[in-house]
């Protein structure tokens, strides 16, 4: 790789060795070079201590050195003697103990040009010393030296440690590596590096600031640096600040590369402007810098993100136009946007292109595949995906068998999840977190609480550890199972184990007290999601507001309401409907009508749901005809009428014994296209046998038979009871004896 001009100069390969210590005998003060000497040392013009560090702007600098006072010159020759003589020095020694930054430096100083004894001293500190208090300059200069001894990580350790000392600011950090820089013969790898670990750390403001530093002592920072810098930028979002940071680095002598202008396309294509690419890609042209395969598979796969695949596949022609043959990571993203704009047929055929430019399609391909045939719940295209899989050797991974057992699971079919789940065992791949969580989810799906515990239990003993979202499908069951007890106690473990309750765990908890009558406890739970600063939206409001009404207490309902307003929590038709069912179940028909009315002024359209529980109001106060009349007013809204509806009306008639409208209502459910059901049947077997029309309730019964309506109980009890009213116990016995044939079990209190 040609190294950009204008960077800074390596440090010379020809260095002069300083003049050999003369050591004579042991350690005394005769025997060890006089201070003087070692002045002369540093300040000759001939040392390769005093080399020069080069500037962008083709200046140099000769960095200040100070010398260690006096009385610590003998502690730094006692140390460099016993280091070459190999004499062992430990934290009990005097001579350790007496270290401190400066004298630290001076020994490092004195080693430059013997790698291995640096490197010996550096450890001898960090073994015997691991609480040295370093100053900046020390840390530094044991960083230049790390790098040219090839120890990166070490050297990396010790930035660190620069990095993480309190009240030591960024100017400080790079002040003392720069003044370092040149003593200890390193080269710009350093300043990399010092980015680099910023970023690394998750400090990529401190970054951005080091490069801006750097740039202000017209230092030329290493394009490697630049693009790390860029690229941690990029991955957490803040891309205008990329987009600062290029522009600082196009504006100095930096010069981008391949890799910059790959993350530069990747940012435009994460913030949404895949226009800006091209003009991009033009002005790094320019500068004799062209896509790759990454710049072109980055683009492929933005297109298809944003399902814009006629433009990808254009992608994909100006890689070949220019010599780049497609690879599987290209056609993987193509696969991907087909599968997403719903074009499966075109998908599949796209594997045959595939295996056409001897490019086998791997595991993701295949997995492509296999999460749109889940999504459609197509369930035999599924497998067989999955089965050409296999045919083809290429191994299923979690995600595969993730997507079929969570398909099978959605759909009810338990026994085939588990099937797969067995499977997935056999080849050596051990379930996770999902796997078990989408398990339990079936089992809760269809109400088998028991078989969901066992499946956690299973999972718990693979010593996985139940998250948020497992707790909540466990928890979603108990509720829906009426098991309040069972999840609260579910609920306290949670808590125990650290698991933090997010918002579906209070939602779900709150819900389901609710649908139990006790509000007690729906708002104890709510005030604890308020105070844990979790934020309820329209479904947890709506859960309280029905628990209230289901209660009686409008008062508390409207109340809720008016509070979820005043948090710009706005409701919606559940909301209306939760509160007009509400007043109908009180018989407040007009009170039901006022919301009715706010409803569709504020726009919201009402469903079917809301207009059944008007009729249903006006049907229990005893006003079927104006029933009748809001069924029009219902129709004129673009609503039309359900076989709920019309049963609800059957009932205010007969209520009304008006048995002649509730058949013309019958007649009229024919007209409409809606088969009466054994509900419509009943109702009116039940008003001809309260008015002893017993003839008229047999050939309905009969009617029933032969239209292929299937009787329940509640048939035969109506008819027995009725034949029993108007003492015809033969009839009665006949019809009991009817019902006994048929499997229905009677109370026999006729």
């Amino acid at each position: 790789m040609t190294v950009p001009k204008r960077q800074f100069l390596m440090a010379s390969s020809r260095r002069p060795c300083l003049p050999k210590l003369a050591i004579r005998g042991t350690a005394t003060c005769a025997s060890l070079v006089s201070s003087s000497t070692i002045t002369h040392l540093v300040d000759s013009p001939e040392s390769p201590i005093s080399e020069p560090l080069h500037f962008a702007n083709g200046s140099s600098s000769t960095p200040q050195r100070s010398t260690p006072p006096s009385d610590d010159t003998f502690l730094v020759q006692i140390i460099l003697w016993n280091l070459k003589q190999g004499k062992p020095i430990t934290n009990s020694s005097l001579l350790l103990h007496r270290l401190n930054p400066s004298t630290f430096l001076e020994v490092l100083g004195n080693c430059r040009d013997n790698l291995h004894l640096a490197q010996k001293f550096i450890n001898l500190v960090s073994v015997n010393c691991p609480n040295f208090k370093h100053c900046s300059r020390s840390l530094s200069a044991t960083v230049h030296l790390l790098i040219r001894c090839k120890r990166v990580a070490d050297a990396q350790a010790f930035i660190l440690r620069m990095i993480r000392r309190s009240g030591v600011s960024r100017v400080e950090i790079v002040e003392s590596l720069v003044s370092t820089y040149g003593v200890c013969g390193s080269n710009p790898y350093a300043f990399d590096l010092l980015i680099r670990t910023y970023v690394q750390a998750r400090k990529i403001r401190e970054a951005v600031e080091v490069f801006r530093l750097l740039q202000s002592r017209n230092l030329c920072v290493p394009i490697n640096a630049c693009n790390g810098l860029l690229g941690g930028l990029v991955k957490i979002g803040w891309v205008d600040l990329a987009w600062e940071v290029y522009g600082e680095m196009t504006a100095s002598s930096i010069q981008p590369n391949v890799y910059t202008l790959n993350i530069m396309v990747n940012a435009l294509c994460r913030n949404g402007k895949i226009e800006g690419v091209t003009p991009l890609i033009e002005q790094m042209e320019k500068k004799r810098i062209f896509p790759d395969m990454v710049t072109y598979n980055t683009l492929i796969n933005a297109y298809c993100h944003e399902v814009l695949l006629e433009e990808a596949y254009e992608v994909i022609n100006i890689m070949k136009a220019r010599g780049l043959r497609p690879c599987l990571l290209t056609y993987n993203s193509i696969l991907n946007g087909l599968c997403k704009n719903g074009q499966y047929g075109r998908a599949r055929e796209l594997l045959v292109e595939m295996a056409e430019n001897d490019l086998a399609p791997d595991t993701a391909s295949y997995n492509t595949l296999l999460a749109e045939c889940c999504r459609t719940g197509n369930l035999p295209e599924a497998e067989s995906v999955f089965k050409e899989m296999s045919r083809r050797a290429i191994i299923p991974d979690l995600v595969s068998y993730s997507s079929l057992i969570g398909l099978f699971s959605r759909t009810g079919r338990l026994d085939c999840s588990l099937a797969y789940y067995e499977h997935m065992k056999r080849n050596g791949l051990t379930p996770d977190n999902v796997v078990y969580t989408i398990l339990i989810g079936g089992f809760c799906r269809i109400g088998s609480m028991k078989e969901a515990m066992k499946m956690r239990d299973e999972m718990l003993e693979q010593n996985l550890v139940m998250d948020v979202v497992t707790y909540n499908t466990i928890l979603n069951g108990l509720c829906k199972k009426k098991m309040l007890h069972e999840a609260d106690e579910l609920f306290n473990e949670m808590v125990e184990r650290g698991v933090k309750p997010d918002f579906y765990t209070f939602t779900t908890l709150i819900n389901g007290y609710c649908k139990c009558g006790n509000m007690d406890k729906a708002q104890t739970l709510f005030e604890a999601m308020l105070l844990r600063n979790l934020k309820p939206d329209v479904v947890t409001y709506n859960s309280l507001i029905d628990g209230f009404c289901k209660v009686g207490d409008m008062e508390k309902a409207f109340r809720l309401r008016d509070e979820m307003i005043s948090v710009n929590i706005y409701p919606n038709y559940i909301t209306y409907s939760i509160l007009i069912n509400g007043f109908c179940n009180k018989g407040c028909v007009s009170d039901a009508l006022r919301q009715w009315d706010e409803m569709i002024t504020l726009g919201i359209k009402p469903t079917i749901v809301t207009c059944n529980s008007i009729i249903k109001g006006y049907c229990r106060s005893g006003d079927a005809s104006r029933a009748t009349k809001f069924l029009n007013k219902m129709q004129s809204q673009g609503i039309f009428p359900d076989s709920i509806t019309y049963n609800t009306l059957l009932d205010g008639f007969i209520r009304e014994e008006n048995m002649d409208k509730a058949l013309d209502l019958v007649n009229e459910m024919g007209n409409k296209g809606l088969s009466p059901d054994v509900i419509s049947y009943n109702t009116i077997l039940d008003g001809f046998c309260k008015f002893g029309r017993m003839q008229e309730a047999n050939m309905l019964y009969r009617k029933m038979i032969e239209r292929g309506i299937n009787t329940d109980r509640s048939t035969y009890t109506t008819l027995i009871n009725g034949h029993v009213s108007q003492d015809n116990l033969k009839e009665a016995f006949r019809f009991h004896d009817e019902m006994l044939q048929r499997g229905f079990i009677p109370d026999d209190k006729f």
